[in-house]
C-alpha cells in the first residue's frame, strides 16, 4: 500500500492509525503481514517521517518510510505518489507476490475499518481496479452553507448520470449501484495492471484520474464500489497544488467556479452513454452509422478503427466527435439539468422495462446480453427524452 505524505505530521498519525484497526466484513482484525504500508515523505519541511516511524512501531502491520527530496520538476503530487507506488511494486516483487494488489490513499484521509478487505473483496469479483467513495470530515462543517448546497446538487447530478450510464453501458465488472468518483484517496489495482499500463503517469495534477483513463484505453475492469469508503481532509489549506483543498478554496472564494469535466449536459452525457454501449456491444465494423451519427471524418474514422482496443478506439470517436465536446456546467446549470436527467431515467427506464425483450437486473440495470436489441435504433429515435 502506497501513502505519499508532504508535511504531515500532524494527520499522518491518523491515517496509519485507521489501517491499523483494519478488520474483516465480521468485524475480526486482520492478521498480521496481511498488508504492507509504505510512506513516501516527500520535501518535508516538518517531522512527517518521524510520526509515521512512530505509529509503525505500533502498527500490526510492516511499515516502510522513504524520506527525499525531489528535484522541482518532479515535487508534484503525481510525482510523489508515482514514487510510493513504486516503492509499493518493489516491494511485492520482493515478496514474489507478483499476483498482489496495489492499493493507495492520501495522508490526511482515514480509511473505513474494512477499507482493506472490501477493496480484496472487490478485486476477488476478477476486476483489474476497484476505486472508493469519497466523503469529508468535520472539517466540511466549516465550509461555507452554499459550497454545501453546490456539493449535494453535484452529488444529485453525478448519480443520476452514473444510472443513466449504467442502464445504456452496463458492464459485468461494474453492475449497478456503483459511483462514480475517481480519487487517488481510495485507488487500487492489480500490479499486473499497473504494469501493464505503464504505471502512474508523473504528472503534476490530476494523476488518478490519468491513471483511470490509461486503464481504460487498455479495456481494464474497473470497479467503482461504494462499500469501499474513504473520509479524506475538507481543509482549505492543502498541501498538493490543485488537490482538493484548491478546489474547495476556489468554490469558496468563487461560487460560480465551473463544475468538474465529468459533469457534462445531460443531453451530451445521455449520447455518449448511448453509443459507447452500442459500440461497445456490437463493434465498430459491425455497428453502422456511428461515423455519421457522430460527425467524424471518413480519415478520423480509419485511424480509430486501427485501434488495438475498444477504449482506445473510444477514445478517438471521443477526440474527433463534434458531438461529444465536452463542454462543463456552472453551479447554476445544475438544477435545469438534474430536472432533464430525472426525466430522461424516468423515461428511458419506462421504455425498457415496456419492451418484451429486456429482462431487469439489479433493479434499475439490464441483461447486458440483451441490451443491444433494445437499442437497435438512433439517439434521435428517443425523441424528447432529453429536450427542455
Amino acid at each position: 500500500m502506497a501513502i505519499p505524505a508532504k508535511d504531515e505530521a500532524e494527520r499522518l498519525p491518523a491515517c496509519l492509525q485507521a489501517l491499523a484497526r483494519q478488520t474483516d466484513e465480521l468485524g475480526r482484525p486482520l492478521e498480521r503481514g496481511a498488508f504492507g504500508v509504505v510512506v513516501f515523505a516527500n520535501n518535508c519541511s516538518d517531522d512527517s517521517a518521524e510520526a509515521a516511524r512512530l505509529a509503525a512501531d505500533r502498527a500490526p502491520f510492516a511499515v516502510r518510510v522513504v524520506e527525499a527530496r525531489l528535484p522541482r520538476t518532479k515535487a508534484h503530487a503525481g510525482g510523489a505518489r508515482r514514487i510510493a507506488m513504486d516503492l509499493a511494486e518493489t516491494w511485492l516483487q520482493e515478496l514474489r507476490a507478483f499476483d498482489g494488489v496495489i492499493l493507495t490513499t492520501d495522508a490526511d484521509s482515514q480509511v473505513a475499518p474494512t477499507w482493506i478487505s472490501a477493496n480484496l473483496n472487490a478485486f476477488a469479483q476478477d476486476v483489474d481496479a476497484v476505486l472508493g467513495q469519497i466523503s469529508l470530515d468535520e472539517d466540511g462543517e466549516r465550509l461555507p452553507p452554499a459550497l454545501h448546497v453546490r456539493g449535494k446538487l453535484e452529488s444529485v447530478y453525478e448519480d443520476l448520470l452514473a444510472e443513466i450510464f449504467a442502464l445504456l453501458d452496463p458492464q459485468l465488472c461494474n453492475p449497478w449501484p456503483h459511483h462514480a468518483t475517481i480519487s487517488g484517496a481510495s485507488l487500487g489495482l492489480t500490479r499486473e495492471a499497473y504494469l501493464r499500463v505503464g504505471r502512474l503517469p508523473r504528472i503534476p495534477l490530476g494523476e488518478d484520474k490519468a491513471l483511470v483513463a490509461a486503464l481504460r484505453r487498455h479495456d481494464a475492469r474497473i470497479r467503482f464500489a461504494p462499500e469501499v469508503t474513504v473520509v479524506t481532509s475538507a481543509r482549505i489549506a492543502g498541501r498538493a497544488i490543485g488537490g482538493v483543498a484548491d478546489t474547495l478554496r476556489l468554490r469558496s472564494d468563487d461560487p460560480g467556479a465551473l463544475c468538474d469535466e465529468a459533469l457534462e449536459p445531460c443531453a451530451t452525457a445521455f449520447k455518449r452513454a448511448l453509443w459507447r454501449g452500442r459500440l461497445r456491444r456490437g463493434g465498430l465494423s459491425a455497428m453502422g452509422g456511428w461515423r455519421k451519427s457522430l460527425h467524424i471524418s471518413a480519415a478520423a474514422a480509419r485511424k480509430i478503427q486501427a485501434s488495438s482496443t475498444f477504449g482506445e478506439a473510444w477514445r478517438g470517436i471521443e477526440l474527433f466527435s463534434p458531438q461529444l465536446a465536452k463542454r462543463r456546467l456552472s453551479p447554476t446549470d445544475l438544477p435545469r439539468e438534474i430536472e432533464r436527467a430525472t426525466r430522461l431515467l424516468r423515461r428511458l427506464q419506462e421504455w425498457l422495462a415496456a419492451r418484451e425483450d429486456i429482462e431487469p437486473v439489479l433493479g434499475a440495470s439490464i441483461c447486458a446480453d440483451n441490451v443491444d436489441k433494445s437499442l437497435e435504433t438512433s439517439d434521435e429515435d428517443f425523441g424528447g427524452l432529453v429536450s427542455g
